[in-house]
């Protein structure tokens, strides 16, 4: 049976609104935390962005730069740094620019005891060379297989391709936590991906739109079936 959570993504223009969101549904178990994107970070500033959820909720932050690690190395320690500061406990990303990078920071996040989610697939079309897109076929599983070396255990792959993400995980350990875009506006099913057994589900404009958002979430776990 596999165990659903929610992470409601804060990519909006205000502060005010994330703050609504996050305080109209930290009540509610199914949400495991708010991801909060390059919006609400570049333009009021992560500490702040921060402090002013953590008034509200003691759920944890991701932090998802769309798309960090893809820059070289060398940086690796400055990204992670500055998300200490922040008060970030999870963060996404998209080592596309090779292995090297994938070691430095996603090593970088663990050493500092930040929760990395790699990247392994997104949700658009032509993002693999077989959909007419820049990367490489085998690119996914290429990063999977070396995250996995280094200990990660959580991973984003998309509600909009099932096969592909059906194909990517056979064989990947147990205990690993799979991330999800694509429930809500953009159509994705859950029911379709039985075999991921910890699945958080990333929920942006559906919950953003809601005039009541945790009526919204209320209707997930009744779509869901979580107890």
């Amino acid at each position: 049976m596999t165990v659903y959570r929610i992470v409601p993504a804060l990519d909006c223009d205000t502060l005010e609104q994330a703050v609504r969101l996050v305080a109209a549904t930290t009540g509610d178990d199914l949400v495991h935390g708010y991801k909060v994107g390059f919006s609400l970070g570049l333009r009021y500033g992560l500490p702040a962005v921060l402090a002013a959820l953590r008034a509200e909720s003691a759920k944890p932050v991701v932090y998802d730069h769309q798309k960090a690690g893809t820059d070289i190395p060398d940086t690796a320690p400055l990204f992670a740094d500055a998300l200490v500061a922040a008060g970030v406990t999870e963060a996404i990303l998209f080592p596309q620019a090779g292995p090297a990078t994938l070691r430095a920071w996603a090593g970088g996040l663990l050493a500092r005891g930040i929760r990395p989610i790699v990247g392994l697939l997104m949700t658009h079309p032509a993002f693999l060379a077989r959909e007419g897109g820049f990367l490489l076929d085998d690119t996914p599983a290429r990063t999977l297989a070396a995250a996995l070396e280094m200990g990660v255990t959580d991973f984003v792959v998309p509600l909009t391709k099932p096969d592909a993400v059906r194909d990517l995980v056979r064989g990947v350990p147990e205990g690993c936590t799979f991330w999800s875009p694509g429930y809500g506006a953009q159509g994705g099913d859950p029911s379709l991906f039985p075999f991921l057994a910890r699945h958080h589900l990333i929920v942006g404009r559906a919950l953003l739109g809601a005039p009541d958002p945790a009526a919204m979430v209320r209707s997930f776990r009744r779509t869901l079936a979580v107890p």
